[in-house]
């Protein structure tokens, strides 16, 4: 799969997964590696960073927020564990 198409798979995985939970939901960008990935072993690994970088493009464009402990952060400078959900 080419990256540009990876990418905006990525980005619509992340919008339709948070869609389908409450408002307030959160998910982890391994939910949308694991959308985007075709196979059924842990290939969806390689999609992690991607999905992470997909989520920043996502905050640029004010569709959704990055968080830790349940607090928005800077996507840019934040390291760790995040969440991503729809932006307030």
């Amino acid at each position: 799969m080419n990256p540009e198409r990876q990418d905006r798979r990525l980005e619509r995985a992340i919008l339709e997964l948070l869609e389908r939970r409450a408002p307030t939901a959160t998910i982890c960008p391994s939910d949308a590696a694991r959308a985007v990935y075709a196979g059924d072993d842990d290939g969806w690994r390689a999609l992690m960073e991607p999905a992470r970088r997909a989520a920043r493009r996502l905050v640029e464009a004010g569709e959704v927020e990055i968080t830790q402990a349940g607090h928005p952060v800077d996507p840019t400078t934040t390291r760790g564990p995040i969440r991503i959900r729809r932006a307030r």
